[in-house]
């Protein structure tokens, strides 16, 4: 498996992704070509053999936010999702962000253990975000003072 840049080329094969795995919550194409355009975003392709077999991606900022992290499910529990989340985590450090958040599905707990073994907390909820189940919001502070860029809680 390779990570790279995520391409609009590769929006044929997101949007199949996108569809099994987030259904409803879907983005469309619209909204991924925008996001690839838009300054302070950065996304990220897994590939393996030549296809894209997951996708992440970031808004940069002093906080910074997750805006998605997708694996295609015969792929899941192979490292996927974690490489594609430090190669994000690792971004963000880069461009010296304080805290790095998500919001992960309430009943999702196979994501919620992936963020927390990469150094995420739950700091709260956002009832009913998803229109039938509420959010967990999570936090990985990456500076807790001047210069600091290690990871903490």
């Amino acid at each position: 498996m390779i990570l790279r840049p995520l391409r609009e080329e590769d929006l044929d094969r997101v949007m199949e992704l996108e569809h099994e795995l987030f259904g409803r919550g879907a983005w469309s194409r619209a909204v991924y070509r925008t996001e690839l355009g838009q300054p302070g975003r950065y996304y990220v392709a897994a590939e393996s053999d030549g296809v894209v077999v997951g996708y992440a991606g970031i808004a940069l900022a002093q906080d910074s936010e997750v805006m998605t992290v997708g694996v295609a499910s015969g792929y899941r529990g192979r490292g996927t999702g974690a490489a594609l989340l430090a190669d994000l985590i690792e971004r963000a450090r880069v461009a010296r962000a304080r805290h790095v958040f998500l919001e992960v599905r309430a009943g999702n707990t196979g994501a919620q253990r992936l963020y927390e073994r990469a150094g995420f907390a739950p700091i709260g909820t956002r009832p009913r975000y998803y229109g039938d189940e509420d959010a967990v919001v999570m936090r990985l502070t990456l500076r807790t003072g001047q210069g600091d860029l290690t990871a903490a809680p």
